[in-house]
């Protein structure tokens, strides 16, 4: 059995399609077709159920699958622990960020491209739910995501930062002279909200919920970039964790009042618990341990 064949196994699960798995491993699809057939003669058993088209895995293709992907993985870090110098680590980080912590990613690159200058980072906008399953597939090196999610149990975690709710408009005059907002008047505003697929719209809906209220948004988003649009040029509300105050610029700043009664959920680093990391994720985890994060994003509350 060859790694190429462990990364054809792989492609499959992530394509779902002999053609497109064969195109993303530059091989034509009979070759493809092939090697697999050769794991399955070689460990005697049948792993791709098999039709006019892909069907998926059988229940000992699943465990082949497992074992591909971790053997794949361990591959990865004995390559970047060959390439690496100490203290020198050489790769792509692959990190998961849920899109309420979006704000908070370039203070974690920043501070491993000043420290590390041949380490590369590739940053992907996922659901909780999306990271954790890639994070457990060895698809991702770590996540950015909420702590208090019950599907942690397999996975390690280190806090960096507590967000704190707040309501955010384009115009100071939008608040009229208050100094909070309850959950309750929040929700007779013309919002723009995160989609409900998101644990940060959750948290919301929870907190509404509690204050006996129920919003009803005008428009759903699950991109910070198309939410915070909508604030800034069509006039609308919106309810968003206090760290989006950093991206603010002088000609684009969002005025901010904060929720009350308060709603603050912990967001912290994930990643796969197991005994041993790659050179590239204990690096980098090094460096993300030193950050204070939640000092930064604190400085730029009103």
């Amino acid at each position: 059995m060859f790694i190429r064949q462990l990364n054809y196994v792989v492609a499959l699960a992530r394509e779902q399609h002999f053609g497109r798995a064969a195109a993303a491993c530059n091989v034509s699809q009979p070759a493809l077709s092939g090697a697999i057939r050769s794991i399955e003669q070689e460990l005697g058993i049948v792993i791709v159920q098999r039709g006019r088209r892909f069907q998926g895995f059988t229940r000992d293709g699943e465990r082949v699958l497992a074992w591909a992907r971790r053997v794949l993985a361990d591959c990865e870090g004995l390559r970047q622990d060959a390439r690496a110098g100490e203290n020198d680590p050489v790769g792509i980080l692959r990190m998961g960020a849920i899109p309420a912590s979006l704000p908070l990613v370039p203070m974690l690159t920043q501070a491993c491209l000043q420290r590390f200058p041949r380490m590369r980072h590739a940053i992907h906008t996922l659901s909780a739910a999306q990271t954790l399953r890639k994070i457990a597939n060895f698809e991702l090196d770590l996540g950015l995501s909420y702590l208090d999610d019950e599907r942690l149990g397999e996975f390690d975690s280190v806090p960096v930062f507590r967000e704190r709710y707040m309501l955010v408009a384009a115009d100071a005059a939008m608040f009229e002279g208050m100094t909070f907002m309850p959950w309750t008047q929040a929700a007779t505003l013309p919002l723009c909200l995160f989609t409900d697929n998101l644990q940060c719209r959750r948290g919301m809906n929870a907190a509404f919920a509690a204050a006996g209220a129920e919003a009803a948004p005008v428009v759903e988003t699950d991109s910070m970039t198309a939410l915070c649009a909508h604030v800034r040029h069509a006039g609308l509300y919106s309810i968003l964790p206090h760290s989006v105050l950093c991206l603010d610029d002088s000609e684009k700043r969002l005025f901010a009042l904060p929720m009350t009664p308060q709603l603050q959920r912990d967001i912290g680093l994930v990643l796969l618990k197991q005994q041993a990391h790659g050179p590239l994720l204990d690096a980098a985890m090094r460096s993300f341990r030193e950050l204070d994060l939640q000092g930064w994003v604190d400085g730029f509350l009103p």
